[in-house]
């Protein structure tokens, strides 16, 4: 059925728990925007729209924070220091090892090698020389800088501040050399004020007991922060959204109605939604939306795992990462949870289940006395897909069809910690307004430069 313009009734599903809502009215004059996804992103955005005094669609097909959003896998850090890009100097060596292993950190399936190979060659020349990474860094590092601090604000908000927590991370090596091998991005991060303590091998056995000795050496970050469940967390903010007037579609947003460079609606499945701006933050999925608007992106999703043991007995005191295994580990409400991985294979391919079972040998390793073959039903497996564009940055600015429409995706591995800032600058630029920050290095035009500086 067809709806015109302006009178097409916008249903909503209030998830358990909500607060009921008043629904607004056709004629509320109010600057009306559609937020496009109900991840991490979009519930902020949804939040910090409303916040501003606009009236808010949120259109999602899923419901918030659920084990289908990469948000629910996520390893849990508010890492202020995650301003390193993927790709370093020299990474292309690295390649070969890639294509060669199917179960490495990080690794490409020969199939799709074809499709991926433009994004890759972008990826590996992001990190070409120290000055790119740095320029990265410093972006990236606007980004994130305070994101505990506004998460922790969000959090009590939503009513569930236990979620958020600020006990600084923690980087362990099996050597104060393996350490120096990381020189140049701990460089980086220096530069961009990232401060930090050295532990040697006393003071990390005294603060992490159950560590397998092996490691060595700590760099403990203080600054940084963690969430306890961030699926349950995400799902807050979005009942957060809608107590506070946001009212949502059940639906999968398709394109847009532009006209003379203006808004004019949101398409999707089930019709037209009347809008004056729109937030595209649909995650690993965005890239259709951001071609209708006028603008394609190389998007890529960077296929993660993890695995989550039901409370086991040993673990560590703090979150932390592993430097040999590339793997975050950190207490959940739910358990001990592993996380990592890259995998490039694209939204369809099926999930190797392997490279779970590798973050699980590895978990093993690092604490004495968890099960070798834990009972099936004490483990949780889980695939998502950050969203990722080759140069490490999201895309956070207007489209080339129309400022009316905002693209706020492509956040990689800082999806979580970056979704709070996020939101302040995207429900901005909706509401047409400037944002404190320059946004240059984060514009979605950057991608059709013939030329990268």
């Amino acid at each position: 059925m067809t709806h015109p313009v302006g009178t097409m009734p916008v249903p909503h599903v209030r998830e358990p728990g909500a607060q009921p809502m008043n629904p607004v009215q056709p004629s509320d004059p109010r600057r009306h925007v559609a937020i496009l996804g109900s991840g991490a992103v979009g519930s902020a955005t949804a939040i910090e729209a409303l916040r501003l005094g606009l009236r808010v669609t949120v259109v999602e097909p899923e419901a918030a924070g659920g084990p289908h959003a990469t948000s629910y896998g996520n390893a849990g850090w508010l890492s202020s220091h995650s301003v390193i890009p993927p790709a370093l100097p020299g990474a292309w060596r690295r390649v070969p090892g890639w294509l060669a292993d199917p179960l490495g950190p990080l690794a490409v399936r020969w199939p799709y090698l074809p499709r991926a190979l433009p994004w890759l060659l972008r990826y590996l020349a992001s990190g070409w020389t120290e000055n790119r990474v740095q320029r990265t860094a410093q972006a990236l590092r606007r980004l994130l800088v305070d994101a505990p601090a506004l998460h922790q604000r969000l959090a009590r908000e939503a009513g569930v501040p236990h979620l958020i927590e600020q006990r600084g991370l923690l980087h362990v090596y099996r050597s104060r050399e393996e350490f120096e091998g990381e020189a140049l991005a701990w460089r980086v991060r220096s530069r961009t004020g990232v401060q930090w303590v050295e532990w040697d091998e006393a003071t990390l056995r005294e603060h992490e007991p159950d560590l397998d000795p092996r490691y060595r050496f700590a760099i403990h970050v203080p600054e940084a922060g963690q969430c306890r469940d961030p699926g349950a967390y995400v799902a807050a903010l979005a009942r957060h959204a809608e107590s506070m007037g946001a009212q949502r579609l059940t639906a999968r947003a398709t394109g847009f109605r532009i006209e003379a460079g203006r808004l004019r609606a949101v398409l999707t499945e089930h019709g037209e939604i009347a809008c004056d701006a729109a937030v595209i933050c649909a995650g690993a999925r965005s890239g259709p939306l951001a071609a209708a608007a006028g603008t394609p992106v190389p998007l890529e999703s960077e296929r993660g795992y993890h695995v989550q043991l039901d409370q086991p007995a040993r673990g560590p005191r703090m979150p932390m990462m592993a430097a040999d295994g590339k793997l975050i580990v950190h207490w959940m409400a739910g358990g001990l949870r592993a996380a990592g991985q890259v995998e490039i294979a694209g939204l369809q391919a099926a999930a190797d289940w392997r490279r779970a079972d590798i973050l699980y040998r590895h978990l093993h390793s690092m604490f004495e006395g968890l099960p070798l073959q834990p009972e099936p039903e004490a483990v949780q497996r889980w695939l998502g897909h950050r969203p990722s564009l080759p140069d490490g940055l999201p895309c956070i600015g207007p489209s080339c069809a129309s400022p009316d429409v905002v693209l706020a995706f492509g956040h990689g591995h800082v999806g979580l910690g970056g979704s709070a800032r996020t939101g302040q600058w995207a429900a901005a630029l909706a509401a047409g307004q400037g944002v404190p920050q320059d946004l240059g290095a984060f514009s979605p035009r950057r991608f059709q430069r013939r030329r990268w500086d």
